[in-house]
């Protein structure tokens, strides 16, 4: 699912105008900052994180069949037991007080970059204009 998620970012992002692709490109650090103030928010709202974990479940599948020598029947096929990553999202404890310290200081640095942004999206603007 993320991988797809991705690729249709790409995609999107490759039909964007230069001057699209010029921001988007200059304000990558921004957007970040704007993912992990929602999560801080998020998490202080609830009182709990969510960790992102990767276990192994098992599944059923064809197993591979090697090409048998010209003239061989082919061989039946066979089922083999193989795993399959799967990512669950589970609660996760938190010091509330820290996660507000870090809330506050994502918000600062947002302040920052806002004000960086601005100044990179004129000179993308000037540099192709629509």
């Amino acid at each position: 699912m993320k991988r797809l998620t991705f690729l249709t970012l790409a995609a999107l992002a490759a039909c964007g105008t230069p001057q699209e692709q010029c921001i988007s490109r200059n304000t990558r650090d921004l957007r970040t900052v704007d993912r992990l103030i929602a999560e801080s928010e998020g998490n202080l709202q609830r009182g709990y994180a969510y960790e992102s974990v990767t276990v192994y479940e098992d599944y059923w599948t064809h197993c591979p069949m090697p090409r048998p020598p010209a003239g061989e029947p082919p061989p039946k096929p066979r089922m083999c037991l193989d795993e399959r990553p799967v990512t669950e999202q589970r609660p996760k404890a938190i010091d509330l007080n820290e996660e507000a310290r870090k809330l506050a200081s994502l918000k600062e640095k947002r302040k920052s970059l806002v004000r960086q942004a601005e100044a990179v999206i004129a000179q993308c603007k000037a540099q192709y204009p629509e």
